[in-house]
């Protein structure tokens, strides 16, 4: 029960944050339908009902344990606000016990001493037993209602949820979910009604105990739970243990408190995949990174001026905002470590940090798929580890906004980061991964993340081998496989940073290795020189198809010395035609061609070899570095120029 701890020293802690947004004990947040206006007196004012639509439906309202987990056909009434066929008396085709349960409740509430004005002035309301009527004046049923994501949908009689406002002189809050005495005195009442103790597992301490946990986790319409043991046949989930609290006791409190602030985390920071859920905290409510976000999200910051953007009406642009022509590790390391310091310094030395996963199996069962506590060090350490070995120059667009109200134009940009666990599924599977297949390879990423474990294998050789295979693409897709390229290099760079072999281990640079001699590197660069000189010749004879390069791409790593073969006997007459319009851009790019294949060792070029993923960091340094280059000029100026040396 270590994480329900940590949990509630969360929520102990956090509630003295003004950012702190946790729901209190023995209330839950539901969305309400129609709002009703009464007087201190319980009298409805002047037919002041209305419905309800988008954010403001969201309602704070008291519950008891039994009504928190109600479901099916379960009767439990909640002691406030309730659906139309728990508190309209006058509701056509009512169960007459439902409204008797809710009466009975209000009116032993009404009668403690802990009663509240708002309270007996919503009983002396829903004595008169006209709630139907009255909204039926004013609302049609059945209702059309839109919720909180504009969708509108029907909501019958029965179930249409009804809050209150109590209108009192001299009191400014007339809301019952924003009044605080309300909410402390229903907390008062309830835990004066249920004296039953034992023993607290998580405390040690004699309390309350809970017999029904709380579900809505991960939404409004979660019903599934962490703990569930309340069977009362077959006993499912209780094994040989017989009574309630015999295998595990927790106290309401704690149950309650460690629930709410792992809803209020999860709704403020928790990283979603579906039903998957990942959450990272500090017990003492202190921001932190989020560890599975990449980290252009997590520095949030650019080097690139928005109004330098070229006005084109393309729908894309391509314009590279840092020079590949130099390693970008270093700057990139510093940015990054300066971040992570600015974090550090918020929090103590044995500050604790939980990273914490949940899914649920079935509707109504969920599980911890992932649970770490760390100290500070230790968890920022292992970030700023995977953000700098899993680093490589990523693709990104951003939208320039206009006043035009012309359609947004978009920037494509390439900083240094590490890729989000989605992209890196997707680019491993496809954009059509399955949502099964996401969240396992997510939970397989997550120890990378955070624990410092090697990098699978298999990931790393789908991706090399998806970005390999550019046919697969189409010709409108090219930006995909730009971005599954960077992700392909990112990953094959940092697994062999931290290779479970110690030998193995290898440093690569976020830039062109010009004196790099591997026999795979060299290959990498020659592909991306041959497809460069044939897309400036196509260029020049106004032809748009794939080069010859990006064809053969996928047969040039299976045998790379046979297809670079044909790659050069393709661009012979592509040579012919640059050797009349762009002679110096010529000349340059065949004394690079010449320098590479210089640098070959042996019989390296003749090897029958597959390459490794690593021919795809040069092939992309290389050509992220004629981009640079190209950039820097004006584009007419380029074209009769060509590359200046």
């Amino acid at each position: 029960m270590s994480w329900m701890e940590k949990l509630y020293q969360t929520y102990e802690q956090g509630s003295h944050l003004e950012t702190f947004k946790a729901w209190p004990i023995s209330h839950f947040v539901k969305t309400a339908h129609i709002e009703v206006v009464i007087d201190g007196n319980g009298n409805l004012k002047n037919d002041r009902i209305k419905l309800l639509s988008g954010e403001e439906t969201l309602t704070l309202i008291p519950v008891t344990e039994s009504s928190a987990g109600r479901s099916g056909t379960k009767i439990a009434p909640h002691p406030l606000c309730d659906e139309l066929g728990y508190c309209a008396a006058d509701l056509p085709e009512r169960k007459h016990e439902k409204n008797q349960m809710f009466m009975n409740q209000l009116k032993t509430w009404c009668l403690s001493d802990y009663t509240h004005p708002k309270v007996q002035a919503i009983y002396r309301y829903l004595e008169q037993q006209s709630l139907w009527l009255d909204i039926t004046r004013v609302i049609e049923f059945p209702l059309s209602f839109t919720n909180r994501s504009g969708q509108k949908t029907k909501v019958s009689a029965d179930k249409a949820f009804v809050r209150w406002r109590v209108e009192e002189p001299g009191n400014p809050c007339s809301a019952t979910w924003d009044d605080q005495e309300l909410i402390e005195k229903w907390i008062q009442y309830d835990r004066a009604n249920h004296q039953d103790e034992g023993v607290c597992y998580v405390s040690g301490a004699c309390a309350r105990l809970i017999q029904n946990h709380s579900r809505f986790l991960r939404n409004s319409a979660d019903g599934a739970k962490l703990i569930s043991s309340n069977d009362d046949s077959g006993f499912t989930f209780r094994g040989r243990f017989l009574e309630d609290g015999e295998a595990c006791g927790i106290s309401f409190d704690i149950s309650q408190k460690a629930h709410n602030a792992l809803r209020w985390l999860i709704s403020r920071q928790g990283y979603r995949n579906g039903d998957q859920v990942y959450v990272a905290w500090a017990v003492s409510g202190k921001p932190i990174p989020e560890p599975l976000a990449d980290t252009w999200s997590f520095l949030n910051t650019g080097d690139f001026d928005l109004e330098e953007v070229d006005q084109a009406e393309a729908p894309e642009q391509t314009d590279d905002t840092v020079d590949h022509s130099i390693d970008l590790g270093q700057s990139y390391a510093q940015q990054l470590s300066k971040k992570m310091a600015g974090y550090r310094a918020e929090l103590t030395a044995n500050e604790q940090i939980v990273v914490m996963g949940i899914d649920s199996a079935t509707p109504g069962r969920m599980g911890i798929l992932y649970y770490r506590e760390l100290f500070r060090d230790d968890f920022f350490n292992r970030l700023e580890s995977w953000h700098t070995e899993f680093s490589w120059p990523q693709r990104h667009t951003l939208e320039i906004p206009n006043d035009t109200g012309r359609k947004p134009k978009t920037k494509v940009i390439w900083p240094v980061s590490s890729p989000v666990p989605i992209a890196i599924a997707k680019a491993a599977y496809g954009e059509k991964v399955t949502d099964n297949l996401k969240k396992k390879v997510i939970e397989r990423l997550v120890p990378c993340i955070v624990d410092g474990q090697p990098f699978p294998w298999d990931l790393v050789d789908n991706c090399i081998r998806k970005a390999t295979n550019r046919n697969a693409y189409a010709s409108d897709g090219q930006w995909l496989w730009e971005k599954n390229l960077a992700i392909a290099c990112a990953l094959f760079k940092g697994y062999y940073r931290r290779h479970p072999n110690s030998n193995q281990r290898r440093n690569y640079a976020m830039a062109l290795e010009e004196n790099n001699r591997s026999r795979d590197y060299l290959y990498g660069r020659l592909l991306a020189i041959a497809e460069r000189i044939e897309e400036v010749a196509l260029n020049v004879g106004g032809e748009n198809r794939s080069t010859t390069a990006a064809r053969l791409m996928q047969r040039f790593a299976d045998r790379p010395y046979e297809t670079w073969r044909s790659i050069e006997l393709a661009l012979q007459p592509y040579i012919q035609r640059l050797r009349v319009s762009r002679a110096g851009f010529l000349t340059n790019r065949q004394k690079e061609l010449d320098a590479v294949i210089a640098l070959f060792n042996g019989e390296d070029f003749r090897s029958k070899a597959p390459l490794s993923g690593e021919f795809l960091l040069a092939y992309h340094c290389q050509r992220q570095k004629f981009k640079t280059k190209t950039d820097t000029h004006e584009p007419n100026e380029t074209e009769a120029q060509g590359d200046s040396e």
